[in-house]
């Protein structure tokens, strides 16, 4: 059967685009598009030639090269703390980084140039391996860097890791655990098979198999591990190895043949580099190649090659001054627009959301990717069948970056601004928010608006009635139990057995949970009324400034703008809100059902450590939420910001951090670890 015409056309048009955009890397050194972008299309081209062999010629782009369980996990201190490496991001970095290590070593009175090994930074788990007399005791994971959890149990599974040592030595040495991409793909085949989820990456299902209480689903995962440092080392009197006395090498390049010669499996691709020059060089080659490796690599580990001048930088609070972790840019990939559909928000207002192929990217399956608003569409001329570039870096949201016209065929068609919207109800009129991009419903009570305020009302930034998800709360709606937020506070045990799969123990379960929630503090009250352009941050600041909710309803536009971070449009969203008949007769119901706590204004009359500090978070927390970090800031006197500036004093790095910390690292704010973060607020 003959490949359709439409199939035949796309790969004639991703050979065309592969090609040139090949000539232009390579031989006028151009980088239009990003390698991970160009690596995509490559990709799609493959693929097609795989379902459609009958169409691969032999100037083909990919034709030039043929080719016993445990109950609960305990905790256990680190006998050496552990720390995490700063971060950089280009060549400007890591010239500023060698220039810091040059001078303090200037200053101490030592050579200053001294040369680096390079390491890959495998994208994996952390974990702290220890050994007595040669002989496996103890693995255990990272924690806040002072406390882990005992993982032996499964760390033994792992065929990588050797039991006893080539010598009979005391050892600390720490690692990376991690799922080879290999066995990423037989597990996700085997979930298939069985019809059950896939999973989204490699790195995510390494940290929940290393947690896994039972050690024989664990051997059945393979995971491996790269070891790359010794943290302590202790050997019997008069050890020799290899015709030397046995002890901590001179170098970080012979620590790492030394962990090999005792039996630890090490990444084989470290390199000595004379200079910060061969360093960006390495970076660069191996941003190239990573994908061919059999694990996620996110980055180059860069530390000064000798131990005397490691000795002598030591470390900061947060990380050593002799190593950084030199990332690699945001992964890129390309995938097709199938459609542009709109989706009403809570507040009534439309957002364009691009609906794509499916694409792997920054280590996660994409399938949608916001175009915030109309004249955005117009400034990427986005169109329903495009080859765009998608990218998605840290804890940023996927994003479209740009759209390869040259991949158009004629058939991708423009996105036409409606007149009328359905979802907003009542003929479905819409109309453009003054003095800002963005259309709203002119009906502000429509079906959706509401079902999207309940699941905002039970979400855990504003009233967190848990076990009363989006499920529960569609089935209430169509149940006609709930309409307003009040109705949830007046829900019997009889009303909700009478509903499909709503089990006794389960609605015993949502009553409790949403009894917890009766006392709640003004600001959560004030992130639950979906006010137009009041989000979390907005709403503490309220509740620093007003002493109840009947002081805010009574604020006028003047006072509201006095308040630092409500500007004109917030204050006169929040004015407008009260105003209005409807939302303040919802109000009055709710409140019947309530207690508001008065927490806030504690915090504002507590003269607290963190008093006048404004924070920013950044990155996954490891032994706290962001929510929870949030909170104990707010109680003690700081105030918390989603954007990185001049006036931000910390910005809180937890693991994979986003674009705020090299906003941080440019501006010169100070960057706590997790467990700085920790010891500033006990």
């Amino acid at each position: 059967m003959a490949a359709p015409k439409e199939i035949q056309e796309r790969i004639n048009k991703l050979r065309q685009t592969i090609e040139k955009y090949r000539y232009e890397y390579h031989v006028l050194d151009k980088s239009t598009i990003s390698p991970e972008a160009l690596d995509s299309l490559k990709k799609e081209l493959v693929d097609l030639e795989g379902q459609y062999p009958e169409l691969i010629t032999s100037d083909s782009p990919t034709q030039r090269v043929a080719g016993e369980p445990l109950k609960k996990f305990q905790k256990v201190s680190h006998k050496i703390a552990q720390w995490s490496f700063n971060d950089a991001f280009n060549e400007e970095d890591m010239t500023a980084f060698d220039e810091r290590v040059k001078n303090f070593l200037r200053k101490a009175g030592l050579n200053e140039n001294p040369t680096y090994t390079c390491e890959l930074k495998i994208d994996g788990l952390k974990i702290v391996f220890e050994y007595e007399n040669g002989i496996l005791v103890t693995a255990a994971t990272r924690g806040d860097g002072r406390v882990g959890e005992d993982v032996t149990a499964n760390v033994r599974t792992i065929d990588a890791v050797p039991i006893r040592l080539n010598k009979s030595v005391d050892i600390i040495v720490e690692g990376e655990c991690f799922l080879p991409k290999s066995q990423f793909q037989i597990l996700n085949k085997r979930q298939l098979k069985n019809d059950e989820e896939v999973y989204a990456n490699p790195r995510n299902v390494a940290a929940g198999t290393i947690r896994q209480l039972d050690p024989r689903i664990v051997a059945l995962r393979k995971l491996d591990v790269f070891v790359y440092d010794i943290a302590f080392l202790r050997v019997p009197l008069g050890t020799i190895f290899k015709g030397a006395p046995l002890g901590i090498p001179p170098s970080q390049k012979e620590e790492l043949e030394l962990l090999q010669e005792l039996g630890f499996k090490v990444n084989k691709h470290f390199k000595l580099c004379k200079n910060i020059d061969e360093v960006v060089k390495y970076w660069k080659e191996w941003h190239d190649k990573k994908d061919k490796q059999d694990y996620l690599i996110d980055g180059v580990v860069v530390k000064v090659n000798e131990k005397k001048y490691q000795d002598a930088l030591g470390y900061t609070g947060k990380a050593p001054r002799f190593g950084i972790a030199l990332k690699f840019p945001a992964e890129q990939v390309t995938t097709v627009v199938g459609d542009i559909v709109l989706q009403v928000g809570r507040t009534g207002v439309l957002t364009p959301v691009a609906h794509l192929r499916p694409a792997l990217v920054a280590g996660s399956i994409v399938s949608r990717a916001t175009l915030h608003n109309e004249d955005e569409i117009k400034r990427l001329d986005v169109r329903i069948g495009d080859t765009v570039i998608l990218q998605k870096a840290g804890d940023v949201i996927p994003d479209i970056v740009s759209v390869l016209k040259e991949m158009r065929t004629g058939k991708e068609r423009e996105f036409v601004w409606p007149k009328f919207v359905s979802d907003c109800g009542e003929g479905g009129e819409i109309e453009r928010i003054t003095g800002q991009a963005a259309w709203r419903c002119k009906n502000k009570n429509s079906f959706i608006q509401k079902k999207r305020k309940l699941y905002h009302f039970a979400s855990k930034h504003a009233f967190d009635i848990e076990n009363m998800g989006p499920k529960v709360v569609d089935a209430l709606l169509n149940a006609e139990l709930i309409a307003t937020y009040d109705d949830i506070f007046t829900l019997k045990k009889g009303d909700l057995l009478a509903l499909p799969r709503f089990a006794e123990k389960s609605v015993d379960n949502l009553l409790s949970s949403i009894d917890k929630t009766r006392n709640i503090t003004l600001s959560r009250l004030i992130i639950s009324l979906s006010i137009p352009q009041v989000g979390e941050e907005t709403a503490h600041l309220l509740s620093k400034k007003f002493e109840s909710i009947e002081k805010l309803k009574e604020a006028k536009m003047e006072r509201l703008e006095q308040i630092e971070g409500v500007g004109p449009i917030v204050a006169e969203s929040i004015v407008s809100w009260f105003k209005d008949k409807e939302n303040i007769k919802i109000l009055n119901k709710l409140l019947k059902h309530i207690k508001i706590l008065n927490h806030e204004l504690g915090i504002m009359n507590y003269a607290g450590k963190l008093k006048g500090k404004t924070f920013v978070l950044t990155g996954t927390l490891e032994n706290m939420s962001r929510d929870e970090a949030k909170e104990k800031i707010r109680q003690l006197g700081g105030s918390v910001s989603s954007s990185v500036s001049r006036e931000t004093d910390y910005v809180v790095a937890g693991e994979n951090p986003g674009s705020k910390y090299g906003n941080a690292i440019k501006l010169g704010v100070k960057i706590l670890s997790e467990s700085e973060f920790i010891n500033l607020i006990k």
